[in-house]
């Protein structure tokens, strides 16, 4: 297979579904690792996490569907399953889903060769980003506002204060002229 398929390293968000073009007892081989990993020698990559690939037999999806897989635990939007579901629809036997995350942000080109065959490409559904003005009346200080008078307690400590400083400096004009 000629495909050549690029990964940023900033990646997010994209799921691709290969078929899998093995029989169900070739199928614990093809996923094994002990050293190598056939699956990830076929895709070619250089990192591949196992906690983000899913291989998985199309019979194990009945009531659901591989779209319905795709939809629902994937995150990919219903628009963009309707332009390939034909193709996922003639899929029999295994599929593997491959998102973004299973390259660990490693820039990498894949090479995927048989038994592994591309069906499609999908982006995940991501919710909109809006920034809201904030209310008036909580973002804003009320035009009324006045600002309070000083309590007792703060004017008795500015006092306070000041005859302290009138101290210091008395005390100060007195050292200074007795020596």
């Amino acid at each position: 297979m000629s495909d050549r398929i690029e990964i940023s390293a900033t990646e997010a968000g994209v799921v691709r579904v290969f078929d899998v073009d093995l029989s169900p007892q070739d199928l614990t081989d093809f996923n094994r690792r002990n050293g190598s990993w056939p699956l990830r020698e076929a895709l070619d990559a250089e990192m591949l996490d196992a906690d983000h690939v899913d291989l998985i037999r199309i019979d194990d999806l009945e009531g659901v569907g591989l779209a319905g897989y795709l939809e629902d635990g994937m995150g990919v939007s219903a628009e963009d399953i309707a332009e390939s579901r034909a193709a996922l629809d003639r899929l029999t036997g295994t599929v593997l889903v491959v998102g973004s995350r299973a390259f660990g942000g490693t820039a990498q080109v894949l090479r995927p060769r048989a038994p592994l065959h591309l069906v499609a490409t999908f982006t995940e559904e991501r919710a909109p980003v809006s920034f809201d003005a904030l209310p008036d009346e909580s973002a804003q200080r009320p035009p009324d506002a006045k600002k309070k008078p000083p309590s007792d307690a703060a004017m008795s400590g500015r006092v306070a204060m000041i005859a302290l400083l009138v101290l210091f400096a008395l005390t100060a004009v007195v050292v200074w002229v007795a020596s």
